[in-house]
């Protein structure tokens, strides 16, 4: 296959580059808009109790509030203040996409009236009930209540608006601040301008590529706007790791012998295969969270998995092909400075700086691989005490009217009726649903129970309020023993609302996640066994993965949930992860742990497989390796730490935390846990079962072109 590639990037270059400017402007063209067609966040599981409570309630026919207009500095008792709200809300009825307004002046409930009763506010409910036009009512309806002076308008489906307008604000902003800074990161470690600019056209057509399947996927089935984040990212990212893997091995072959097929075939066979495998990991790490019915995360799943696969496939077509037509030239435009350099990085150094430090700790292998992995434990202990919340509009900037809304209606309102439970009451009539009612008033935590409201099909909805914050361990409690209750004989109940899904979600995660484990689990060792030829190298792989998200996840609580970095990376701390960002960080960051485990073993064993000794092969795969995978961590770390400038808070966790992540996993992962445990394991890092050793021959890769036996470890 890569031998094809080569003789096909060797015969076609111009072909190919005329098809790749096409492909990008085409699918710059259809993908453009994704963004606009994109849904909401989506943390739902259709499976769950909550899910179907407000699904059967929404069909029979209740809508709950879903925006909120807050009229301020208007005393409730003044005839004036009345006389406005009532106006407000006329104007509001007249809308066809509105089902009820409901505020103090209909119910003369105290819910709707401020502590110092200089405040009230009406909710409204919306006929629409899926996601995209109940959000396009919701933002429809802020806009015409917003330019009255001295109402606010906030609410569920005001605030998906806000944060869909946000992200893609965020994606401009982080752009804007990567693309430059990578360019001048890119001059300095591809050491010429002409091969700085390579990365970034095949990051470019990666992410195109990608927005144009995302705007296809979204014709067919809801995909979350969040996707857009990760695929931005992360193509910068890999389309940088891939981009230098191959342009290195490039210069090193047409040093050695000038450009041509010849030298494009070797560069294919090595660093091709290497970034094939590369992708191959990635794709299957972050394709697992398909396996989550949560659109948030299986969104992620598909771009994350379809940008790796894309980035590959550039980088072994498009990237060849460039580099064909460039030939010496891929050396233009280069700084005297880095000139010297560049041709250094080109000649293999027994005495480079990466030779040198992998043979200092070879000769330590005990104490340095002790300490590396005490150091990784210590950053990992503070994960034990995580909290999880969820996604609320407190996500939002405080500058934005729903999280503004939102803070008011907790701060200066009756607390917790923005978020109640939800009681699903189906058969016994009026009276069953009295009796329910009756047993919900004496479960504790309970605050207040309003009067049963009947819907169509004998179907009755309660509306709890509960005496605690809605995530909260109390309300959890309360949810849970409404639940234990025995309902009436022929009657069923189910139970929703805000707390439920925060109950339901985390049930859902933790049922899902094994299932997710073992993919990743088995497509990594699979992958590095046919690249390896080894059982060893792969759990050890995995074991090093491991240790390294444990010391994200512990600096992770310690930023975000503590708060230590609030003010440099302006944000204000909930004091706990939103719940499903460590999930998605395990996929990303494993992913990649294992996508730079796949560089450096490759070179370990290519040179294994040129004869040089178990400790040799080590050095000098860390010395062709180690400035390639720092400077592909930096520049990946770039591209992720530039979304810590989001307003949203878990897109700043998972731009540091992957960011975190990259660079932990190439400073003490790759060079000193690497290097030690390889010298303590010696022939044993290449055993393997004779029957799987017969696979390998058979199926494997060896570097050299062929299978090679390897020697039992004595």
């Amino acid at each position: 296959m890569f031998d094809a590639l080569a003789r096909l990037a060797d015969g076609n270059a111009r072909r190919i580059g005329f098809l790749a400017i096409a492909f990008f402007l085409l699918a710059g063209a259809l993908g453009g808009s994704v963004a606009s067609r994109l849904d909401p966040y989506g943390a739902d599981d259709p499976a769950t109790e909550a899910v179907k409570a407000s699904d059967r309630l929404s069909d029979a026919g209740l809508r709950i509030p879903a925006v909120l207009a807050i009229v301020e500095n208007a005393p409730v008792a003044a005839p004036a203040t009345r006389a406005r709200v009532e106006a407000l809300e006329r104007s509001v009825r007249r809308r066809a996409d509105v089902k009820s307004v409901t505020g103090y002046y209909e119910t003369h409930s105290p819910v709707f009236v401020s502590k110092d009763g200089g405040s009230t506010y009406f909710a409204i409910a919306l006929e629409p009930t899926e996601d995209k036009a109940w959000q396009e009512a919701g933002a429809a309806i802020a806009d015409q209540l917003s330019s009255q002076p001295g109402v606010l308008v906030g609410g569920g489906a005001v605030a998906q608006e806000q944060v869909n307008k946000q992200v893609e604000k965020d994606l401009r902003m982080a752009e804007m601040l990567a693309f430059p800074l990578l360019f001048l990161l890119s001059l300095l470690f591809f050491r010429s301008l002409v091969a700085s600019v390579l990365p970034l056209m095949i990051g470019g057509l990666a992410i195109v590529g990608t927005f144009l399947i995302l705007r296809i996927a979204s014709e067919v089935g809801s995909i979350s706007i969040f996707a857009l984040n990760l695929t931005t990212a992360l193509g910068l990212g890999l389309s940088i790791d891939y981009s230098l893997f191959v342009v290195s091995r490039y210069r090193e072959e047409i040093a050695k012998d000038g450009p041509g097929l010849a030298a494009m075939r070797r560069v294919l066979a090595t660093a091709g295969r290497t970034v094939f495998f590369s992708a191959l990991t990635v794709s299957a790490a972050l394709a697992s969270l398909l396996v989550f019915p949560q659109r948030f995360l299986y969104s992620m799943g598909l771009g994350g998995a379809l940008v790796a696969l894309f980035a590959a496939l550039i980088s072994l077509t498009v990237l060849p092909a460039v580099l064909t037509l460039l030939g010496h030239r891929v050396n233009a435009l280069s700084p005297r400075f880095l000139r010297r350099r560049a041709e250094a990085d080109t000649r293999p150094d027994e005495h480079g700086f990466w030779y040198r430090l992998s043979r200092f700790v070879m000769r330590r292998p005990v104490p340095v691989a002790t300490l590396s992995a005490l150091l990784l434990i210590v950053m990992g202990l503070p994960f034990f005490g995580i909290k999880f919340d969820t996604v609320d509009p407190t996500v939002l900037p405080k500058s934005a009217s729903a999280r503004q809304a939102y803070d008011t209606v907790r701060a200066e309102f009756p607390p917790y009726h923005e978020s109640p439970i939800w009681v699903d009451v189906e058969g016994g009539g009026p009276k069953a649903a009295a009796q329910v009612a009756a047993q919900v008033r004496r479960v504790k935590g309970v605050a207040e129970v309003n009067p049963p409201l009947p819907l169509k099909g004998d179907v009755t909805a309660l509306q709890v309020i509960s005496s605690h914050p809605f995530v909260s361990e109390a309300s959890q409690t309360t949810v849970k023993q409404i639940r234990d209750l025995n309902p009436p004989p022929g009657t069923t109940t189910l139970v929703g609302g805000a707390t439920a899904d925060f109950v339901d979600l985390q049930s859902s995660l933790v049922s899902h996640l094994p299932i997710v484990l073992a993919i990743i689990v088995i497509a990594t060792l699979t992958i590095l066994f046919l690249m390896t030829g080894s059982v060893i190298l792969p759990i050890k792989s995995l074991l090093m993965n491991f240790l390294n998200l444990s010391a994200v996840f512990g600096l992770l609580v310690l930023i975000f949930q503590d708060g230590r970095l609030e003010g440099f990376l302006d944000y204000s701390s909930p004091g706990a992860i939103e719940q499903t960002m460590p999930i998605l960080l395990f996929a990303v960051a494993f992913g990649l742990s294992t996508d730079y485990a796949v560089f450096l073993l490759s070179r370990i064993k290519e040179a294994r497989d040129n004869g040089a000794s178990d400790s040799e092969c080590v050095a000098i795969g860390l010395e062709r390796t180690g400035r390639i995978v720092t400077a592909a961590a930096l520049l990946f770390a770039v591209a992720m730490f530039a979304f810590a400038t989001s307003q949203i808070i878990f897109i700043k966790e998972n731009g540091v935390g992957t960011a975190l992540a990259v660079l932990i996993d190439a400073s003490i992962v790759r060079a000193l846990l690497v290097p030690s445990l390889m010298e303590l394991l010696g022939k044993w890092n290449w055993w393997a079962p004779k029957p799987l050793k017969r696979l390998h021959d058979r199926f494997g890769i060896s570097e050299k072109g062929s299978p090679q036996p390897m020697s039992e470890p004595t």
